[in-house]
């Protein structure tokens, strides 16, 4: 079956709630053992001191460890990415900070692309900073034999422990070539013979447009608060993967106790049933928008994956990992802030509020919302100006977004 068909109902069995269709809440914090002899024997499974046996599943302990919620949200999450386990998180940043700590420790050196999400950036360059894990950034438009040389010339090779990449980035839609994925770890394989794990946020495309797991990347995180619920009502994240990639993560999640809440699980497993419709009426609006704004006179760029105007080499990727551009655009009319706030202040159908991903369409300014803490200097090295409007299209008609922004514009 497709994804969409075969997540419908995994992971759950109406008998087990009164014929419940849909899975109830398990608003609990711990769950009763059958035997002592049980319990002993579900705890050694969960705290590492044994593996599972061939058929044999976890037993539940304790929310903070396992919940039925969220086991059917990470089942559910692993079908539609195509890979073996997920992770849920409280939040998105949780999911990504929580996999950065898990695989880094002092010394260590990552390696992450530029743009990247604000809190993101500010985690890389400030708390992992001050922890002594050291950071290297790259855009677009480096190749990878410049990044070579730049950790050679550091003394770095054999301290990178982790390559991070959001692609497309956040506000700008510059796509990240995920082949370099393949291509730098071999590299640090046969020169240090040790392995490095490659991280992707997918959340701008995922899972329906890009598929990382397929470029040799060994986890795929996201803020689930985005595309993923899409109703702009929870706050959650999740990391998908093999097994053995994920365990880390677990283990350090259930002391962490950033594991997501039994009913922000059940609302996003609710979500995922609409996930394809409503991604794919965003993609077919924000196509329409686009064409849009690429014909406005006012317009200057329009920043969108699959789009000439973008460059070949962004269009050779695009290509080449892409199914869709998504339905993220940014876009300028002069490269000031006066600009954008004269037209974000005078939309009206579109909201003026950061996040993404909603069925409601959303239009910000990065330069001082989301990336204000990015250096300014650095903001416009990787294209990030004053002038820049990131928006989020949404499911309303999009004649009426249209119509929206032509008077906004007007």
């Amino acid at each position: 079956m497709k994804a969409e068909s075969h997540m419908m109902s995994f992971g759950y069995n109406p008998d087990w709630s009164e014929g419940s269709v849909k899975p109830p809440i398990f608003q609990t914090s711990t769950f009763v053992f059958k035997t002592a002899e049980e319990g002993k024997r579900f705890f050694e499974v969960a705290y590492g001191k044994d593996s599972l046996k061939k058929h044999e599943q976890i037993g539940l302990i304790y929310s903070r460890i396992n919940n039925p919620n969220m086991q059917i949200l990470e089942e559910r999450l692993a079908v539609l990415e195509d890979s073996e386990e997920a992770a849920a998180f409280e939040s998105g940043m949780s999911a990504i900070s929580t996999t950065m700590l898990a695989y880094l420790k002092p010394g260590d050196v990552i390696l992450y692309s530029k743009p990247t999400y604000g809190g993101t950036h500010h985690f890389i360059n400030n708390f992992l900073a001050e922890i002594g894990v050291a950071s290297i950034g790259f855009n677009h438009n480096t190749e990878i034999q410049e990044i070579w040389e730049k950790l050679e010339s550091k003394k770095l090779t054999s301290k990178l422990k982790m390559l991070y990449i959001e692609t497309p980035a956040n506000p700008t839609n510059s796509l990240i070539d995920l082949s370099i994925i393949k291509q730098l770890k071999e590299k640090i394989q046969q020169i240090h013979n040790h392995e490095i794990v490659a991280v992707v946020d997918n959340t701008y495309l995922g899972p329906i447009w890009q598929k990382p797991l397929a470029f040799g990347a060994d986890l795929v995180c996201y803020s689930a608060t985005k595309f993923l619920n899409g109703h702009s009502d929870v706050i959650a994240g999740a990391v998908m993967g093999k097994h053995e990639n994920i365990l880390p993560i677990k283990t350090l999640r259930t002391f962490l106790g950033s594991m997501i809440a039994p009913y922000t699980a059940w609302l996003l497993t609710r979500s995922l049933e609409t996930l394809h419709i409503r991604m794919n009426q965003q993609e077919k609006n924000a196509k329409k928008i686009v064409e849009f704004l690429t014909q406005h006179p006012k317009v200057k760029n329009v920043f969108y994956p699959g789009l000439s105007s973008m460059g070949q080499k962004q269009l050779d990727i695009y290509q080449s990992q892409c199914l869709s551009g998504g339905a993220m655009i940014g876009f300028t009319i002069e490269e000031n802030e006066a600009s954008a706030f004269k037209l974000l202040n005078s939309l009206k159908l579109i909201k003026l509020a950061v996040s993404l991903g909603s069925n409601e369409s959303l239009a910000q300014h990065p330069y001082s919302m989301t990336h204000t803490d990015v250096p300014d200097e650095e903001k416009k090295a990787i294209g990030i100006n004053e002038g820049l409007i990131r928006l989020s299209v949404g499911i309303e008609s999009y004649n009426d977004l249209i119509e929206d922004l032509s008077q906004a514009l007007d």
